[in-house]
């Protein structure tokens, strides 16, 4: 072996280890800035590779909160392989669509404990859709109460309702829901549910007797408006309708009759009137034509002299001396 092959092995020596010092910094660098979550995730067996922590870190990615999720799904025993579970690529690419990570593994979390079927693709839509996903579930494991009418939404305190007697009944109900998780995409809110029902009440008082027979049996209200499947469509199912509060409003079928009399009144008055106005014309062209037959009597007398005159002259008339006594 000559010099010349001596100098190219150095070269090569020296290029292979210039290759590996890069190689150890960049692994030494990546080690310090990923080390501890893949680490974390190693630990809890949460199949994070350090090339899914660079690649995450590339997409602009926060990591730790895929780790998170990721160990939460681990250690809650949810399915994390990479065949059919919640990988690292389906956690990134809801991320990456706007969408709460952490938020939809509490609501599968939740879901799993409580017996209710949630997979990770209808959690994820759910989150996308706008719908609070872990209170959805919350609230289909512990049911919520709406109340009907909502004073903070439409400003009113009761539903006024009218039986068939006239007299408004103010009514107050508590509607008991729990979420639809199969409906809550697409599924009407609460305020779909709150106009329902106030409908319903609406009816089922103004179909009553009377509001003596609504005010013995108020369950009878909550019975018919659980009978018509008020929930249908909705992101809901109703549990159970209360009665809160009724109370006695105003005589309204009184109140109109009487505003009907009035208006009665008013209309003859105003009939009474009109027949006085016409009576009235009509005695004034009767005098009309009296004084226009006088006017004609007065110029039928005044022909008579002027006659009488013209007959003298022209001799129809002779005057005759009366006879001697």
């Amino acid at each position: 072996m000559d010099f010349s092959d001596v100098g190219i092995l150095n070269l090569v020596l020296f290029g292979v280890a210039i290759g590996l010092g890069i190689f150890v910094l960049i692994a030494a660098i990546l080690f310090v800035a990923f080390g501890a979550l893949w680490f974390q995730a190693f630990m809890s067996s949460a199949d994070v590779s350090m090339k899914s922590l660079i690649g995450m870190y590339l997409r602009q990615v926060r990591a730790q909160v895929i780790v998170n999720a990721k160990i939460m799904a681990a250690q809650a025993g949810l399915d994390i392989s990479r065949r059919n579970g919640i990988t690292t690529q389906r956690l990134e690419a809801h991320y990456l669509a706007g969408g709460n990570v952490m938020n939809i593994i509490n609501a599968i979390i939740a879901a799993q404990r409580a017996g209710i079927e949630l997979d990770f693709d209808r959690a994820a839509a759910i989150d996308l859709a706008g719908r609070d996903v872990l209170d959805a579930v919350r609230t289909s494991v512990l049911p919520k109460v709406i109340e009907c009418p909502d004073p903070k939404k439409s400003g009113r305190t009761t539903i006024s309702a009218i039986a068939r007697n006239g007299v408004e009944l103010r009514v107050r109900a508590r509607v008991t829901v729990r979420t639809n998780l199969e409906q809550l995409i697409g599924g009407a809110t609460e305020e779909t549910i709150i106009a329902r029902v106030g409908e319903s009440i609406i009816s089922s008082i103004g179909s009553a007797e009377n509001h003596e027979a609504v005010l013995e049996n108020p369950d009878m209200i909550s019975r018919t408006v659980l009978d018509r499947g008020l929930d249908a469509h909705t992101a809901f199912q109703i549990v159970s309708i209360d009665i809160a509060d009724i109370d006695v409003g105003e005589n309204i079928g009184a109140r109109l009759r009487a505003d009907q009399a009035e208006a009665d009144v008013r209309v003859a008055r105003a009939h009474a009137e009109q027949r006085r106005a016409e009576a009235i014309a009509s005695e004034q062209e009767m005098r009309a034509k009296v004084a226009e037959n006088r006017a004609g009597l007065v110029l039928a007398e005044a022909e008579v002299p002027r006659a009488m005159a013209d007959a003298f002259r022209s001799g129809r008339i002779n005057c005759v001396e009366p006879p001697a006594a």
